[in-house]
């Protein structure tokens, strides 16, 4: 798996485990999905992003967007 298809389903992961311990918990958990939401969106301007550095050094295969 590359890195750009490992941090795009740890994105999702994230976000659909966020709304669901928001719906079940509480409230709180959406400030989760908006957190990665906001990384997505600096990520795609800066290039920089942490998911893709774990990823990396844990054996993933480089990108297209995360060389």
């Amino acid at each position: 798996m590359s890195i750009d298809r490992a941090v795009m389903a740890f994105a999702g992961f994230v976000v659909l485990l966020s709304l669901a311990l928001g719906y079940w918990v509480s409230p709180y958990w959406l400030l989760l999905a908006a957190f990665a939401g906001l990384n997505m969106m600096q990520a795609a301007f800066t290039g920089f992003c942490p998911a893709a550095m774990i990823f990396k050094r844990l054996g993933c295969k480089s990108g297209c967007a995360f060389p």
